[in-house]
């Protein structure tokens, strides 16, 4: 690979959609690679396009960064991951979109009655809450199903 196969941050954050501040943060963290000019810019291998949309795709199903840094160190040092090694990868998500999917049709199915908050605010909630026993163990929607429920 040439100098001119490198992509530059520009380009890289235009190609993947990320901004160019997720790009160095993601390299601080060890998820992507970089090489620098003699001025000290950085500069990316194509490969790392597919890297960043192999990042999207896990965040968007509910990855942690340490399941994604986990899961990039399981790919080839030294070469371009092949579609092999990306369905490697990827054949432990189905069970967790399984587990999504059955999560949101359900939240779909009961959305009418009651969106899983704890709030008491309905005369009428698919998922009692007597006495407030959602609040007294924990915040948030305990009772949305847990695929569901995302830390931000």
């Amino acid at each position: 690979m040439g100098p001119g196969d490198l992509l530059t941050v520009g380009d890289v954050a235009r190609r993947s959609g990320f901004a160019a501040s997720a790009l160095r943060y993601y390299e601080r963290e060890g998820l992507l690679a970089t090489t620098r000019t003699v001025g000290g810019q950085r500069r990316y291998e194509r490969s790392a396009l597919r890297r960043l949309a192999f990042i999207r795709a896990a965040r968007n199903i509910g990855l942690s960064l340490e399941e994604v840094r986990e899961a990039l160190h399981r790919l080839p040092d030294g070469r371009t991951p092949t579609k092999a090694d990306w369905a490697a990868l990827s054949k432990s998500w189905r069970s967790r979109l399984d587990e999504q999917i059955a999560a949101l049709q359900a939240l779909r199915d009961g959305l009418d009655s009651c969106i899983g908050c704890g709030c008491l605010s309905l005369k009428r909630c698919a998922i009692s809450n007597p006495g407030d026993v959602a609040g007294a163990g924990a915040s948030g929607a305990v009772y949305l199903p847990r695929p569901l429920t995302v830390d931000i």
